[in-house]
């Protein structure tokens, strides 16, 4: 799969015309980028293979690394798992929306693309409108990895993502400077006990939580 050279807008999401566009993008199998509580974030709609596949090929990432999921409220934790484990939604209600990624048993009906042939999903609510009006006027779940290349520097602003995208991406949605600028704490619920798989700024909340829960 090659990526495609074209030209790239800034669009602000001030502008609600912005989403309009964005979503339409989505839908149509592209890849956008977008703001989100902790980085920019390269995004692709959930449940579409091939939209999926273009996120690996744009950031030269390994085809066995999952890639997380996006939702919009937390009753979707219900669409993109096969079950939620009680943990999970005790962690969702003290650290959603935020940044923490709660991994727990994938849905059958999620393309295998997203979790890499796998049995789990990572899914996150973030604490940012633009993603979270994103999310729900596309009606569906983003697939969305941290707007880098491979190993590379997380953007925190629509200006970085450009210097790396720009002519590889169409549209990168312009919310500003993202406020957390660390990627999120991953949890993982399928691990017994369970494990953070990844320290972000919660970390040790979590931890505290996890060990007051037990």
């Amino acid at each position: 799969m090659t990526v495609v050279r074209q030209r790239t807008s800034l669009l602000s999401t001030a502008d609600p015309g912005s989403f309009d566009t964005a979503v339409g993008a989505l839908r149509a199998g592209e890849v956008i980028a977008l703001p989100t509580d902790t980085v920019y974030g390269l995004g692709a709609h959930g449940l579409l293979p091939q939209a999926i596949a273009q996120l690996f090929v744009l950031k030269g990432r390994e085809w066995m690394k999952p890639i997380p999921l996006l939702i919009g409220q937390m009753d979707d934790l219900c669409v993109v798992a096969s079950e939620v484990p009680e943990i999970a939604w005790r962690l969702a209600q003290r650290f959603w929306p935020g940044p923490v990624t709660l991994v727990v048993p994938c849905a059958s009906t999620l393309p295998v693309m997203l979790t890499s042939g796998g049995s789990s999903v990572a899914v996150r609510m973030p604490a940012h409108d633009a993603a979270l009006r994103l999310i729900s006027e596309l009606g569906a779940p983003v697939a969305a990895t941290s707007a880098n290349l491979s190993g590379g520097t997380d953007a925190v602003t629509a200006q970085e993502v450009e210097t790396i995208f720009g002519g590889r991406v169409r549209i990168i949605l312009d919310g500003g400077r993202c406020p957390g600028g660390v990627p999120s704490t991953i949890v993982d619920l399928t691990a017994e006990p369970v494990v953070i798989r990844r320290r972000g700024t919660l970390a040790a909340a979590v931890e505290d939580f996890l060990t007051q829960a037990q």
